[in-house]
């Protein structure tokens, strides 16, 4: 554990993003001004669970623990003078396109907006692990945060808890997992993890750990607070119900424009753009339904494959000449032909919210 105190501090929202919640804030970017394939960091959205702890980087330590045969403690500047790497990913909020959902749902009402792509800098985290040297019989590596506080959801745990999730260590062990600093070639900002957060790519963004202090290697299975009671689902185990916690991004596509219950003007050409995307697959295919999903037609990406990184596709299309309420859907395929399911899995609660989402507008003359 750290050894400083950690203070909090309320940070303002930036200008442009929509706020969902306050207090802690969660913010989400206006969709449909996707443009970039990289999302600028003044739009990536914010997902906080307690109010941002502020840090500081000359006293700052990381600590690596646990069932290692070196357990390290490692400054900002120690992290920083390692060998980086840098990689492309995307990151969603599991919660992401909730307002779809009907009937509504508890927990923050995310548009579209909770999802973005960026560029992130750090050293690998199977670098430092190698250093710590994992014991034979390692199972899960924890992630915490300096963030901490008692859950809004219940059940809530008998007091003050930080935020911590873990990931297998077959996953943790991949280089492309990073102990970032920099975002969009800039460092951190509070909002986002500074002074050290993790990226987990093809995970949900609950697995990549903001303003991260501490990384513990386990011999048994985490069973913390956000990987049971919050951000897990209900699997089949043999007949019986079992929980299990939310790992890989499910294949997904959203339509940026038009926006919902935009009007346009009949028999003109217009362009709907998007972007897709999936944890562990590549995503090959996109179809569009311009009349609620009755027929189907393909789209072009604007994107060549990168992993773990989101595909902007459009379609050329001519309005109906005919005014009226049409409604839009986008639908992905990935590398190992599966496409969105048809509806939401209740199994998932108010989360994978990974079915195709109607964007509903008007054709009508100005």
């Amino acid at each position: 554990m750290m050894d400083m105190k950690t203070e909090t501090w309320t940070a303002v929202a930036p200008v442009g993003l929509i706020i969902r919640q306050k207090d802690p804030n969660n913010l989400e970017m206006p969709f449909d001004q996707l443009s970039g394939f990289i999302t600028p960091s003044e739009l990536f959205y914010i997902r906080s669970h307690f109010p941002v702890p502020q840090l500081d980087p000359a006293a700052f330590r990381l600590s690596i623990r646990g069932a290692v045969w070196n357990e390290l403690s490692l400054s900002y500047a120690d992290i920083r003078a390692m060998h980086s790497r840098t990689g492309v990913a995307t990151l969603e909020c599991a919660g992401n396109s909730r307002v779809f959902l009907a009937p509504p749902v508890p927990g923050a009402q995310w548009e579209l907006g909770a999802v973005g792509n960026a560029e992130w800098t750090g050293v690998p985290l199977s670098a430092l692990l190698e250093i710590a040297g994992l014991a034979d019989d390692v199972c899960d590596i924890v992630l915490q945060g300096a963030d901490r506080g008692v859950p809004k959801e219940e059940p809530k745990p008998p007091g003050v808890i930080s935020y911590a999730r873990s990931i297998p260590r077959a996953r943790a062990t991949e280089p492309d997992v990073l102990i970032a600093y920099q975002m969009n070639g800039r460092d951190l900002t509070p909002d986002h993890g500074y002074p050290l957060r993790a990226i987990v790519p093809g995970h949900y963004g609950m697995s990549s750990v903001k303003w991260l202090t501490d990384i513990v290697a386990t011999t048994r299975p985490f069973q913390g607070y956000w990987q049971t009671s919050d951000y897990g689902y209900w699997d089949d185990s043999e007949g019986i119900p079992v929980r299990r916690p939310l790992a890989e991004m499910k294949l997904k596509s959203q339509i940026a424009r038009p926006r919902v219950y935009e009007r346009l003007q009949p028999s003109r050409p217009y362009t709907i753009f998007g972007v897709a995307w999936a944890g562990d697959t590549d995503v090959t295919e996109i179809w569009i339904s311009l009349d609620g999903g009755a027929s189907w037609v393909q789209g072009d990406f604007v994107d060549p494959i990168r992993r773990h990184a989101w595909r902007r596709w459009k379609y050329d299309w001519i309005t109906p000449a005919q005014p009226g309420r049409y409604t839009l859907l986008a639908r992905a395929t990935g590398a190992d032909q599966r496409t969105q399911p048809d509806g939401h899995n209740p199994n998932f609660g108010s989360y994978v919210i990974d079915h195709p989402l109607p964007i509903e507008v008007f054709v009508a003359a100005l």
